[in-house]
């Protein structure tokens, strides 16, 4: 299993997940970049986090590394008020006692993290430069770090740098000790910084050489090596984490379940459906984007509210027969009997959304309607697709947001909300990259989503009557804005051949319309 390389839309949605329940902030985002070290910003509530193939050793093992740089960028999130550049020595010793300080807080809480923090101490430790390749004051620098962070040096220094190294190492525990128990925030460790840089004798703006957190490939390390420095660490590290197992922290039973979950939905993303690249789709790359800005909660809510008869099943209908008499109803002259009626759908829908650039300026409220309508649809347990176009490098583009077998969640909303709004509506093109995934799935219905008129009419009827042809119902919702024109809209769209149009001219109706589709 840990030959599989996991790839990153698996990784993103868990980190997103993991990141969000361990910072206690739901408008987290995720993102991996090969481009930066691991930082955090806390203004735009964002983590980026270097990539698992830019890690040494076996695939579980970078997990776990991974893994625990997220937990710790968590920790930053909750527990930082100011995380400053690590360019310069004083940001860098500020965010290095922050290190500390979120750890000893965050463990208090996830009590269970301390075997993955210790492993994970021995990859950082194994990542840091000997000291011999740093030169000049920054050397100082890295020692401190190593001997503050880990209680050990890798390398030789100076006796009297050394002594200085330990002085300023056992005052700025002190300070992070201080700062935990009396609940101060970062003021008091930045107000220290200082010292720390006095007794160390370096200038506060000394540049910092880029750490790269990780090894060149062709460097990981034998088991034998591994357990080695977990037991350095572990006995160094001893008074913050008691005894520790390293033979056991090695082994990381506590997360390995939750890999091979991982692996297992890894593999499900793989094999599903068609190949993108076979059938002229795209699928976003889903790695920084913060889908959270079209999360519509009071729509999604009012909308599962509306519908939610269909999720438990049974309507109430009335009728001139049936087991239960309404009096009320008989006196105002309607139906006097009603029946509990099963209620489902069994429809397979494939929705198309266009994204041409006629849209671009309702783009927002227009993405906050149709992932409503995803939600709605998850919600209803509706088998559905959803697809995009628009055009990119002058190209038209068909993306893939979501397919039949992918359940709807947070990674399919991020592709939703990066599609960019831009180009016309060659909706002939379109349908035509789509034909093999059609002929494929054959849905029940396919529905387009478009609030223009398309490039090629001609080509467009030619293209809805082949479909039509495998046996799906094409039905064609026009928007506009107002309605008067999304009636045009629909009125123009009948002529190319579709079973049912109809129009909106409010998006937010856009989720009750569909669903209407599937009632009829």
């Amino acid at each position: 299993m840990q030959a599989i390389q996991l790839q990153n839309e698996s990784i993103v949605e868990i980190a997103t997940f993991l990141v969000r329940r361990w910072s206690e902030e739901e408008g987290m985002i995720v993102e991996i970049s090969d481009k930066m070290e691991t930082r955090t910003r806390l203004n735009e509530k964002k983590i980026i986090l270097t990539p698992l193939e830019k890690r040494i050793g076996k695939e579980f093992q970078k997990y776990r590394q991974f893994r625990t740089s997220l937990w710790y960028e968590s920790m930053r999130m909750k527990f930082c008020k100011k995380i400053l550049s690590n360019d310069h020595a004083f940001g860098f010793i500020l965010n290095t006692m922050e290190t500390q300080k979120v750890e000893q807080l965050g463990r208090k809480i996830w009590k269970g993290m301390d075997d993955e923090i210790i492993f994970n101490y021995a990859y950082m430790l194994v990542a840091r430069p000997q000291l011999n390749t740093v030169y000049g004051r920054a050397r100082i620098v890295e020692a401190f770090y190593q001997y503050f962070m880990f209680g050990a040096i890798k390398g030789e220094i100076q006796s009297s740098h050394f002594e200085k190294i330990k002085k300023a190492t056992v005052f700025a525990k002190k300070i992070v000790k201080k700062a935990i128990d009396e609940k101060y925030d970062s003021d008091l460790l930045e107000k220290n910084v200082n010292e720390i840089v006095k007794i160390l004798d370096i200038d506060s703006l000394l540049t910092i050489p880029i750490s790269i957190p990780y090894m060149k490939a062709g460097m990981a390390l034998s088991e034998e090596e591994l357990l080695k420095i977990l037991k350095i660490i572990s006995k160094n590290k001893e008074g913050d984490f008691g005894s520790a197992d390293s033979a056991f922290v090695l082994r990381g039973d506590n997360v390995y379940d939750e890999y091979k979950v991982l692996l297992d939905e890894n593999k499900k993303m793989e094999n599903k459906g068609l190949s993108p690249d076979a059938i002229g789709i795209q699928i976003p790359p889903t790695k920084n984007v913060n889908e959270t800005t079209i999360y519509d909660m009071n729509l999604i809510n009012r909308l599962k509210i509306k519908f939610k008869e269909w999720k438990y099943g049974w309507k109430e209908q009335h009728h001139r027969f049936g087991d239960e008499f309404d009096e009320e109803s008989y006196i105002e002259g309607h139906e006097p009997f009603f029946i509990d009626v099963k209620k489902s759908i069994k429809t397979k829908i494939v929705i198309l959304l266009d994204h041409s650039s006629s849209i671009a300026s309702d783009a927002l409220e227009y993405k906050k309607a149709t992932l409503a309508l995803c939600e709605v649809l998850a919600f209803l347990k509706v088998k559905f697709a959803v697809y995009a176009f628009s055009t990119q490098n002058r190209s038209v583009v068909c993306w893939s947001i979501k397919q039949e077998n992918v359940k709807w969640n947070n990674i399919t909303a991020k592709r939703l909300a990066q599609i960019v709004a831009n180009g016309s509506t060659p909706l002939a093109e379109v349908y035509d990259k789509m034909f093999p995934m059609l002929q494929s799935r054959r849905p029940d219905i396919f529905l387009t989503l478009t609030d223009g008129e398309p490039s090629d009419p001609d080509a467009v009827r030619n293209m809805t009557k082949s479909l039509k042809g495998l046996g799906i119902n094409m039905v064609a919702l026009g928007l506009g804005p107002n309605t008067v024109r999304a009636t045009t809209i629909a009125n123009n769209l009948r002529h190319l051949g579709y079973e049912k149009t109809m129009a909106v001219s409010r998006l937010n109706d856009i989720p009750s319309k569909v669903i209407s589709i599937l009632e009829g």
